[in-house]
């Protein structure tokens, strides 16, 4: 059996322009394990982990995919080695400034979801100058989710809209999900058609639980750092394969 190159796996999404996600969101697992099978430190597979992201912005951004969020840094990442937590900070700083210029030739736009205030005042100054610099692009959205949780986004929202009301500026009875999505980090973007995740764990890890309700999910075993262009292919061509039904019963 012939095995597709990633020419022809390329081809053969493209020519279903109708069928290619419009948001395709990524849990970047298994940097930390990828390392240990290299007797590696942790950090290292962080490190490595790098080339999979330019190699997954520029595969989305060919084929015509309109938004890419990446769960970047979790709410929960505080919770590890203070030694892992600066390294990863010193990455995003170092990789957002190594990468903006070629963001921007590319018409890529950034974005953050989450509580960036909560990020330390370097990383914070860096993200929001790769924002100024991409603002006016028009290409691929890329939504980096850095000190996010989903649960968070639902309070935050929830807290936006009661203070809302108290102030009398919105009324109890046009609260619906429409108005809801609008409280949300992600507010004008539509929700993810596909969520990869990788290193074979089968949990959202707190990530887009609002928005994730009819998601597409596409798990696979292999560790993030060794992720490729080729394998984001196939989990779209896997993802033009399904029949999206919402509720509905198959036509």
């Amino acid at each position: 059996m012939s095995v597709l190159t990633d020419t022809d796996l390329k081809a053969t999404i493209t020519a279903r322009p109708e069928r290619i996600p419009c948001h395709v969101a990524v849990i970047m697992d298994g940097n930390g394990r990828w390392a240990a099978q290299r007797g590696q430190a942790r950090t290292a597979g962080h490190e490595a982990g790098v080339e999979a992201v330019r190699g997954v912005v520029r595969g989305c951004a060919e084929i015509g995919v309109k938004h890419l969020t990446l769960y970047t840094f979790s709410v929960e990442n505080w919770k590890r080695p203070a030694d892992e937590v600066s390294a990863l900070m010193s990455l995003l700083v170092r990789t957002t400034r190594n990468e903006i210029d070629e963001l921007h030739r590319n018409d890529v736009k950034l974005n953050v979801i989450g509580r960036l205030t909560g990020l330390p005042r370097v990383e914070r100054l860096a993200i929001n100058e790769a924002i100024r610099q991409t603002r006016n692009n028009s290409g691929l959205m890329v939504h980096l989710a850095l000190n996010y949780g989903g649960r968070n986004e639902i309070l935050d929202a929830v807290r936006g809209i009661a203070e809302a009301v108290r102030a009398g500026r919105l009324d109890p009875r046009d609260i619906d999900e429409s108005l809801f999505g609008k409280w949300l980090y992600t507010a004008d973007v539509p929700d993810p058609d596909l969520l990869i995740r990788t290193s074979g764990e089968k949990r959202l890890s707190n990530f887009l639980l609002w928005q994730s309700s009819y998601t597409e999910l596409y798990i696979t075993d292999i560790y993030w750092p060794d992720f490729s262009q080729r394998d984001l292919f196939a989990a779209i061509a896997d993802y033009q394969q399904r029949e999206r039904r919402f509720g509905r019963i198959s036509s």
